[in-house]
């Protein structure tokens, strides 16, 4: 039976009463919760006085016997944890992160425990609260924060939370309170700006992007704009071109194609970084149908490289390194519980950005290695 705080700790302060003495792993074991989340209960309990807590062991205060317990050896304060996980889809980069920060957390003889918020901030909480009561130790969450950064104190229920939090594929910008946070994500600006180097490097000297509205929007534009200015490339009208996600796909689609189309046949463009792998799929036969062939007319970089390599003409692509990400947010969470579990001084918050990959395939219409 699982419990809430308050009922688990009463419970707690119920069985130490009874017996005298419990060690803290049969006292996990007994309560269906991790070795963490006791030793985070008990440390609490034991500062209020209403416990006595000795290596390994919580006894009644004032109670001897349990000292004749026999020392339990000394174990991973992080082993065993169950690691809340809120995503707002396993569809796209988040299948791959999830499994990377279950490994992860599966090699530490801990469990995953998954939550979906749908892209909906709202939803965020609730799944956190809900699976933070049923005795999960810690949180690795990315936000359904539109734009990829917190507006108008989306942020407040992370900094209220409890347990040690990291934040995946999601950032605070300095002076948020959220920029405190441990956080993993990707350089998805280092991604853009190698892409335009390519096509640079290949001699294309006019770059569009068309760039799908998102989270992950802003950085690819950063990184996209800063590229183009710093190889002197020639600016494009219009460009990067965002895809509204409230229009239809089609609306969508249509608009991107019209883009594209006039980038080339008006502005000289020759080549274009595409967000996100589908819709550069999507594109292909649409641009065909007007008279433009990739990579012969314009040449093509797809960003995310979800099925990008499966496209007719296989594509070029930015490829984010999906399941490190998962896995070294999951660990950073571990480290983070073992210090509390180990009563260490917490090491200084991490903001750490791993470089995506570029995968070159036909649609440049060069093979090689990226630059």
């Amino acid at each position: 039976m699982r419990f809430h705080v308050g009922q688990r700790h009463e419970r707690v302060l119920e069985l130490v009463r009874e017996r005298g003495s419990l060690r803290i792993s049969d006292l996990a074991t007994e309560l269906e919760v991790s070795a963490v989340t006791l030793r985070r209960d008990v440390e609490l309990l034991a500062a209020q006085g209403r416990l006595g807590r000795l290596h390994g062991a919580v006894v009644w205060p004032g109670g001897s016997d349990a000292r004749a317990l026999e020392p339990e050896p000394a174990t991973d304060a992080a082993s065993g944890a169950v690691i809340a996980m809120i995503v707002p889809t396993t569809n796209h980069i988040f299948a791959d992160v999830v499994r990377g920060a279950r490994d992860a957390v599966e090699a530490r003889g801990g469990r995953l425990v998954l939550g979906m918020s749908g892209y909906l901030d709202s939803e965020d909480p609730v799944q956190a609260e809900r699976l933070l009561s049923a005795g999960a130790d810690g949180l690795l969450v990315a936000p359904g924060w539109f734009g990829g950064v917190p507006v108008g104190g989306q942020e407040k229920w992370l900094l209220d939370c409890t347990a040690p939090v990291v934040l995946v594929e999601r950032w605070a910008p300095a002076g948020n309170p959220a920029a405190v946070l441990d956080r993993v994500r990707t350089d998805r600006a280092h991604g853009a700006a190698a892409a335009v180097g390519h096509f640079a490097a290949l001699g294309h000297e006019a770059v569009a992007a068309v760039i799908q509205d998102g989270p992950h929007a802003s950085q690819i534009t950063t990184g996209y704009l800063a590229a183009v200015e710093t190889l002197g490339l020639r600016p494009v009208p219009g460009s990067p071109f965002g895809t509204e996600p409230r229009s239809t796909e089609q609306e969508r689609y249509d608009a991107s194609v019209e883009y594209l189309v006039e980038a080339v046949t008006e502005h000289g463009v020759t080549a274009a970084l595409v967000h996100s792998d589908e819709d550069a799929i999507v594109l292909l036969p649409r641009l065909r149908a007007r008279g433009i062939s990739v990579p012969g007319d314009l040449a093509l970089i797809a960003y995310d490289d979800e099925v990008a390599e499966l496209a007719d003409v296989p594509l070029t692509a930015v490829a984010p390194p999906k399941r490190s990400v998962g896995e070294l947010a999951a660990k950073l969470l571990l480290q983070r519980l073992g210090e509390a579990g180990c009563g260490q001084p917490q090491q200084p918050r991490r903001h750490l950005e791993l470089l995506p990959e570029l995968r070159i395939r036909s649609s440049c219409g060069a093979a090689g290695t990226a630059p």
